[in-house]
């Protein structure tokens, strides 16, 4: 298969990364680079021997597919402009900011037959591969997304900006329609939401509970599942995970057992990369879809909206008091 010629919006934190595996993937070959800084746009340029592209509409016409890594208040403006011009598209988490534009960039994708994929790489980590097929119905799930604070990433809440990671594996995982949101969540260093808290009950019966932020002094990012018959226990970071299985046998009291399992080393952008590049060439779903993506953000909007409701319930209740 010809590679595909692709270009790279936004060449920060997350987005040199893009270009450095564009320029190394035998499906991909690097064109250019646009970045709202001239200074690290060259620097990443010369890095990989490619164009600055001064815009967006400059680079369009020279490649094939496209990765928005620009902040997320800009996703939906880049995403739609390129989608629009009729490229393949894989754009940072979350797919965008509102649900509302989400959902018109899923529509402008069809519309225009282009391959749209978002970026929640953790669905990639070796890990959760090796621990997928162990997965049936959860009845209870917990999740922890704990970092340290860093200006970047703040021009949105931490449910949009870390917790949106945890949604999106829940909803991966098929636990049916939302029934209820409960959540509480506080402004600390930045002037959004920066540690969220949300219980989200499934009709199914399963219930999440997702806590996220972005203030900690350790970091964390671990998944855990409790199923009719065994418990799992997923370490994104040291791609470390376990299973405890309840053993019974006839005249003994119940035991459990316990296996670890490690996951390869294998780098999950690459794999996504390789997954995009795929999909977009092959003409096929991506493994992320963009309605993957709104759906999350749907998600992410319900556990803002409870945790709103939340705060107001409390200001009335301390007012009374």
């Amino acid at each position: 298969m010809t590679p595909l010629r692709a270009g790279v919006v936004g060449v920060g934190h997350l987005g040199q990364h893009h270009a450095r595996l564009y320029a190394s993937l035998p499906g991909s070959q690097l064109i250019g680079v646009v970045d709202q800084s001239v200074e690290r746009a060259q620097m990443v340029a010369a890095r990989h021997g490619v164009r600055v592209f001064r815009t967006v509409d400059e680079l369009l016409p020279q490649v094939d597919v496209l990765s928005v890594a620009v902040p997320t208040s800009g996703h939906y403006t880049v995403a739609h402009a390129c989608l629009n011009a009729g490229k393949h598209v894989l754009v940072e988490k979350p797919i965008a900011v509102t649900l509302g534009e989400a959902r018109e960039l899923v529509q402008v994708a069809k519309q225009r037959g282009c391959c749209l994929q978002v970026g929640h790489s953790e669905r990639f980590n070796p890990v959760m591969a090796l621990m997928r097929p162990y997965i049936g119905q959860p009845v209870f799930i917990e999740c922890h997304r704990l970092s340290s604070f860093s200006e970047r990433g703040t021009d949105v809440d931490v449910v949009l900006d870390l917790m949106i990671h945890d949604l999106d594996l829940v909803l991966s995982l098929n636990p049916g329609p939302v029934e209820e949101v409960r959540a509480a969540g506080v402004a600390v260093l930045s002037s959004s939401i920066d540690i969220a808290n949300a219980r989200i009950q499934f009709q199914s019966g399963c219930v999440a509970n997702l806590t996220s932020s972005r203030v900690s002094t350790n970091t964390m990012r671990r998944l855990r599942l409790f199923q009719r018959d065994n418990y799992l226990s997923i370490d994104f970071q040291t791609r470390q995970g376990m299973i405890c299985r309840r053993n019974v046998r006839a005249g003994e009291r119940p035991t459990v057992e316990v296996e670890q399992l490690q996951g390869g080393d294998e780098e999950p952008l690459k794999l996504q990369l390789e997954s995009f590049l795929h999909a977009a060439g092959a003409g096929t779903r991506p493994v992320v879809s963009g309605e993957d993506g709104a759906a999350a953000v749907g998600l992410a909007h319900q556990v803002l909206q409870a945790i709103e409701t939340f705060a107001v319930r409390h200001e009335i209740g301390d007012r009374r008091g």
